[in-house]
C-alpha cells in the first residue's frame, strides 16, 4: 500500500516520498516482526488508506508478556541515571521530528493538523516532566523508636518498580496518552507491554521505536502488540503483569476489573464534563472557551464539555454568544492549517451522535447551532432547553454536541452537575469568590476548574476521576506512584 496521491496533495508530502510505506510492525521486546495479517488504516476524512499494521495474535501477546517478564530482571536493576537519560533522549528525538509525528496523527485519526502539533508538543513536555520526576522517586524514614517495641531500630521505605506494566491506550490522543503510560513505567524500572488503539498503530509504533532505538534503552523493556479484544483480554488476564493501566470506555473498564485478578489497576474512563455559568461571569470569555471545550477534537475527549448549566438571568444572552462562537469554527479538512474541527473517528460514531440529537429534539430540545451530519462530520451542535431526563445529558456523548440547561441558582446547578455516574472534571465561570470556594468542595469530580472549561488539563497535574470515571491518577509523578511498590526496611 502506497500513500495515495490525494493525501500527498493534501499533506504536502514530496513526490519523491510517495512510495514510502508506513507499516507498524510487531515489537516483541526490541525485536521487530512482520508475520501476520496486514490491516489497512483508513483516514476518517478522505476514506483513503494511509498506514497499516501487522495484526497480532493471542500467541504474540503471550510472547510479549514472557519477554517483558524476563526483561524486568534487567529493568529493575538498571541505574536511575540511565533511565532519566533514556526519557530525556526520547524527548529530544521527538522534538527533532515533531512535524513528522504530527502528520502521523492526522494521517491516522484525522485530528486537525494544528491540534496534532499541540499534542506532539504536549508529549515532549510530558516526557521532560517525567524525566525530572525521576529525581523524586523518594523514600522516607519512619520513627519506629517512637514506640517502646521499636526502640533501637531504624526504619525507612523505598519505592520499587512493580513489575510488568500492561498499557492500553485510545485513539483520541494516540501519542500523548501513550507517553502518559510508558514513560512513567519505564523510568520507574518496570518493563512494558503496550497495546495501542487499532485506529492509530503507526503513531504508537514510531514513538515506541524512539525508546527502543535510544542508546540508553534497556533491551526488551518495551513491547508493542496490536489487535482486538482477544489480545487485550490475554494481556489483562495473564498472571505476569503487576499493573494494568487503561484509558478508554467504562464498558471495557468494567471488563478489565472483572478479569484482571489481583493486580494494580489504573482506569481513566469516561466523563460527562459540566460547567456552571453564573450570572456575574464574563459571558464573552465563557462563550469563547465553552465553544473550544465542547468542539475541540470533535468532542472526542474524556473531558469534553457536554453539559452547560446557565443561570436563568443570563441564559438567552449566553446561548446567543455561544452560538456566535460556534459559527466561527472552521469544520472540514483536517489537513488544512486553519481547520478547527474534523471528522469523528468513523461514520458509526457520527450516526450514533446524530440519532442522539434527533432524540433530544423529539423530547423538546431545540437546536441553536449545527445538527447536520455529512459522512463522518457532524457540525458543532448546541442544544438548548435540555432537561435532566434526556439521554444526551445523562450519557457520555463523545461527539461535538453540547447541551444548555437553565437553572435558578448555584445550588441547583451543583445538584444537577453531581447527579451523574461520572466525575472526571467540572468547572464554573463566576466572579463571586464565595461561590468559587464552595465549588471546590461541592463539585464531585477529580478536577475542578474555576473560570475556564473542564476540558483544561496540564500534564504535570494529577489527573483522574471519581465514581465511574475511573481509579487512580495519571500525570508523571502520580503515575510513578501507581506503578511502584513500597518496600519497608527495618534495621535493629
Amino acid at each position: 500500500m502506497l500513500i495515495p496521491k490525494k493525501l500527498l496533495e493534501l499533506f504536502g508530502i514530496k513526490e519523491e516520498n510517495k512510495n514510502k510505506e508506513l507499516i507498524a510492525k510487531k515489537l516483541i521486546g526490541s525485536t521487530e516482526k512482520d508475520d501476520g495479517e496486514i490491516v489497512d488504516i483508513i483516514n476518517p476524512y478522505t476514506k483513503e488508506p494511509t498506514t497499516k499494521y501487522v495484526k497480532c495474535s493471542v500467541e504474540d501477546a503471550k510472547e510479549a508478556l514472557e519477554v517483558a517478564k524476563k526483561a524486568f530482571n534487567e529493568t529493575k536493576k538498571s541505574p536511575l541515571h540511565q533511565r532519566i537519560a533514556w526519557i530525556e533522549d526520547v524527548a529530544k528525538k521527538l522534538e527533532e521530528r515533531k512535524e513528522e509525528f504530527a502528520k502521523y496523527i492526522t494521517l491516522e485519526v484525522a485530528k486537525p493538523i494544528s491540534q496534532s502539533r499541540v499534542e506532539v508538543q504536549r508529549c515532549i513536555e510530558n516526557l521532560k516532566i517525567c524525566a525530572a520526576e525521576g529525581y523524586n522517586i523518594l523514600g522516607k524514614t519512619i520513627p519506629t523508636d517512637a514506640t517502646k517495641s521499636g526502640a533501637k531500630t531504624t526504619s525507612f521505605y523505598k519505592r520499587m518498580p512493580a513489575g510488568v506494566v500492561v498499557a492500553i491506550t485510545p485513539f483520541n490522543f494516540p501519542l500523548n496518552l501513550v507517553a502518559h503510560k510508558i514513560a512513567p513505567a519505564l523510568i520507574s524500572g518496570n518493563s512494558v507491554v503496550l497495546k495501542p488503539t487499532p485506529e492509530a498503530p503507526y503513531t504508537a509504533y514510531a514513538f515506541a521505536k524512539l525508546f527502543i532505538d535510544s542508546p540508553y534503552a534497556i533491551k526488551d523493556a518495551l513491547s508493542v502488540v496490536y489487535g482486538d479484544a482477544d489480545v487485550g483480554s490475554t494481556l489483562v488476564k495473564s498472571l505476569i503483569p503487576r499493573v494494568i493501566s487503561f484509558t478508554g470506555s467504562v464498558a471495557v473498564g468494567k471488563i478489565i476489573t472483572q478479569n484482571a485478578g489481583i493486580k494494580k489497576v489504573t482506569l481513566e474512563l469516561g466523563g460527562n464534563a459540566a460547567t456552571f455559568v453564573e450570572s456575574t461571569a464574563d459571558l464573552d470569555w465563557a462563550a469563547k472557551r465553552c465553544a473550544i471545550g465542547a468542539f475541540a477534537n470533535s468532542g472526542q475527549v474524556c473531558i469534553s464539555l457536554q453539559r452547560i448549566y446557565v443561570d436563568e438571568k443570563i441564559y438567552e444572552e449566553f446561548a446567543e454568544k455561544l452560538g456566535e462562537e460556534a459559527s466561527k469554527l472552521k469544520v472540514g479538512n483536517p489537513f488544512e492549517e486553519d481547520t478547527f474541527m474534523g471528522p469523528l473517528i468513523n461514520e458509526e460514531a457520527a450516526i450514533r451522535a446524530e440519532n442522539w440529537i434527533k432524540s433530544a429534539i423529539k423530547e423538546g430540545a431545540r437546536i441553536i447551532a449545527g445538527g447536520k451530519r455529512e459522512g463522518n462530520i457532524l457540525e458543532p451542535t448546541i442544544l438548548a432547553d435540555v432537561t435532566d431526563d434526556m439521554k444526551i445529558v445523562c450519557e457520555e456523548v463523545f461527539a461535538p454536541i453540547v447541551s444548555l440547561v437553565k437553572v435558578k441558582s448555584y445550588d441547583e446547578a451543583v445538584e444537577k452537575m453531581n447527579n451523574s455516574p461520572y466525575g472526571l472534571q467540572y468547572s464554573m465561570f463566576s466572579n463571586r469568590i464565595d461561590l468559587m470556594q464552595r465549588a471546590i468542595d461541592d463539585f464531585e469530580a477529580g478536577g475542578v476548574i474555576i473560570n475556564d472549561i473542564p476540558t483544561l488539563r496540564f500534564d504535570i497535574q494529577p489527573y483522574g476521576g471519581v465514581k465511574l470515571s475511573g481509579i487512580g491518577r495519571e500525570g508523571p509523578k502520580y503515575a510513578i506512584e501507581e506503578m511502584t511498590e513500597i518496600k519497608t526496611i527495618i534495621i535493629r
